[in-house]
C-alpha cells in the first residue's frame, strides 16, 4: 500500500499526534477527529493537519477517502461504536492501533523503548534529549511535550536509533521489537483490562521476551515480574542505590542535586540534573543507561542530563521563590503520587504542603483507594476532587469519599468539584502546592498561578 493520506481517530491524544507529526514532515496529508480542541490539535492544525471536533463522516476530508492510499490509526481509548471508525471498518479501509504502527518503526529502526507502571515519560525523554544533543541523535516518540523543543516528536534523517515510550494499557507494547529496553516498575494498573495482577505481570514478561537478540534489558531491581528473554540479550539491573547502573555521591541541597554514575558501561561522575527533584536521579539513571547503549559519550551524556529541563505534567514548576512553590503532576497511580510526595517533601522539609489530587478512573479508584489514600497522607492538606471518568461510566459506591474517607488522622482534608478548586487554592494556608491528576485537572493551572503569583 503507498500511503498517501492517513486519518486518526483520536488525533489530539499526547501519542497519537506525536505519529501525526512524523507523517506530516514526510510531506504526507494528515486528517483527523478528536473530541474537544486542545492547545495539540491547534499547534497540529498550523503544522498541516485537517482535524474537526464531530464525530460525522461528512467531515472527514476528502483526501482521507480513498481507501487504495489511506491508513486509518486509532487509539484503544476510542469506543467500537465510534461512528467514523465504525465508517472506515465497513468500507474496508486498512486500520491500525497506534501501537502497531510505532511497532513498524522498531523493525526499521532501532528501538530504545521506555516501558513501566510510571516514569516512562520523563525517562523516555531524557534519553531522546541526552541522544539528540549527541553526536548520536534520534527519532523520538514521546507521551508528554518535551520542554526543551516544545513537541512530544523529535525526527532524524541520520539516526538508525528511535527512543520510544512503550505503553501496556491495552497490551499495546507487545507490538514492539526493541533493541534495548527499560522497564521502570510493574506496580499494577490497568486492571479494567488485565483483570489480575498476575495477568498484568505476564504481560510485562512477554514484553521482555519480544527484545531482540543482541539487545539489552534494563530492569528496575526487585520488580515482581519474571524477565523472559531471548538468547544474546543482556540483562541490567539499575535504581538509586544498587543495581549494575547507580547512584553515588548523591549531595541534595540549594535547588541542586548532583551525584556519580556507577555503571557497567563505564562510570561517570559529576552528573547534575536540569530538573532537580530526586525521583528524576532513578529516572535519570535508566535514561544514562540507554544513552551508554546507544554510543553517547560521557561528556555528552553529562551536558544532556545538565540541559533537561523536564516534560509539560511531569513535576512541572509554574511558582518556585522562597515564599511559595505551585507545581503540577501528571502522577495517577498510587506509586506515583508516593515517588512525587516524596520527592516534595525531600526538597521542601520543615514548610507546609498541600495536595489537590483529581482522582482518573472509576476503576482504578475503586481498585486502588487504600493507597491513594496512604500515599496523599504524606502532605499535611489534602483536597479530593471528584474523579475524572475518561473513557468510563460511573460504577456505583465508587467515589473520592472512599479515598478521603481512609487518609490518615491527622491530615487535614476536604473535597470538592472541578468547579471548586479556585476557591480552595484562595482559601491557603500552604507554602507548597502540588495539584495532581491525569484527567482535566491541567485545565486550572494557568488560574491557579495568576491566584498564587501575588503571593510569591
Amino acid at each position: 500500500m503507498k500511503i498517501k493520506a492517513v486519518y486518526f481517530v483520536g488525533i489530539g491524544g499526547i501519542g497519537m499526534s506525536a505519529i501525526a507529526r512524523y507523517f506530516l514532515s514526510r510531506g504526507i496529508t494528515v486528517g483527523g477527529y478528536d473530541r474537544t480542541p486542545s492547545d495539540l490539535t491547534e499547534q497540529l492544525c498550523k503544522e498541516g493537519a485537517l482535524v474537526h471536533y464531530e464525530d460525522n463522516v461528512d467531515l472527514i476530508p476528502v483526501q482521507c477517502r480513498d481507501k487504495e492510499s489511506t491508513l486509518v490509526i486509532y487509539t484503544p481509548a476510542i469506543p467500537a461504536e465510534h461512528t467514523e471508525l465504525t465508517y472506515f471498518r465497513q468500507q474496508g479501509f486498512e486500520i491500525q492501533k497506534r501501537a502497531q504502527v510505532l511497532g513498524t518503526l522498531t523493525h526499521a529502526l532501532k528501538g530504545l523503548c521506555v516501558a513501566g507502571t510510571h516514569g516512562k515519560t520523563t525517562t523516555s525523554s531524557m534519553a531522546a534529549h541526552m541522544l539528540h544533543q549527541s553526536h548520536v541523535d534520534c527519532n523520538a516518540f514521546l507521551g508528554g511535550i518535551v520542554k526543551n523543543y516544545g513537541t512530544n516528536y523529535i525526527l532524524s534523517q541520520k539516526s538508525p536509533y528511535v527512543v520510544i515510550e512503550a505503553d501496556e494499557f491495552d497490551r499495546s507494547f507487545h507490538w514492539l521489537t526493541p533493541y534495548a529496553s527499560v522497564i521502570t516498575a510493574t506496580d499494577a494498573d490497568h486492571l479494567d483490562i488485565y483483570g489480575t495482577e498476575e495477568a498484568y505481570l505476564e504481560s510485562f514478561r512477554k514484553y521482555s521476551s519480544l527484545i531482540l537478540p543482541g539487545g539489552y534489558l534494563i530492569m528496575h531491581t526487585g520488580l515482581k515480574m519474571q524477565a523472559d528473554v531471548q538468547k544474546g540479550v543482556t540483562v541490567y539491573t539499575y535504581s538509586r542505590d544498587c543495581g549494575d547502573f547507580h547512584a553515588e555521591n548523591v549531595c541534595i541541597g540549594d535547588g541542586r542535586i548532583t551525584f556519580d554514575l556507577v555503571s557497567p558501561l563505564g562510570n561517570i561522575s559529576g552528573i547534575e540534573l536540569g530538573v532537580p527533584v530526586s525521583v528524576n536521579i532513578e529516572n535519570g539513571i535508566a535514561a544514562m543507561a540507554l544513552a551508554q547503549i546507544a554510543g553517547a559519550t560521557a561528556e555528552e551524556i553529562r551536558r544532556g542530563m545538565a540541559s533537561f529541563s523536564g516534560v509539560d505534567r511531569r513535576f512541572d514548576f509554574h511558582i518556585r521563590t522562597d515564599r511559595m512553590v505551585y507545581l503540577s503532576d501528571y502522577a495517577h497511580h498510587p506509586e506515583e503520587i508516593r515517588r512525587s510526595l516524596e520527592s516534595i517533601r525531600e526538597l521542601y522539609r520543615g514548610r507546609r504542603i498541600k495536595a489537590i489530587f483529581q482522582p482518573h478512573l472509576y476503576t482504578r479508584t475503586r481498585d486502588f483507594y487504600h493507597e491513594f489514600a496512604d500515599a496523599l497522607s504524606l502532605v499535611d492538606d489534602v483536597c479530593i476532587v471528584d474523579i475524572y471518568p475518561a473513557r468510563e461510566l460511573p460504577i456505583s459506591g465508587v467515589t473520592s469519599a472512599l479515598i478521603y474517607d481512609n487518609l490518615k488522622p491527622g491530615i487535614k482534608r476536604q473535597m470538592c468539584s472541578k468547579e471548586e478548586i479556585l476557591d480552595v487554592v484562595r482559601q491557603g494556608g500552604f507554602d507548597v502546592l502540588v495539584t495532581l491528576g491525569a484527567g482535566d485537572i491541567e485545565n486550572y493551572v494557568p488560574q491557579i498561578t495568576v491566584i498564587l503569583q501575588p503571593l510569591s
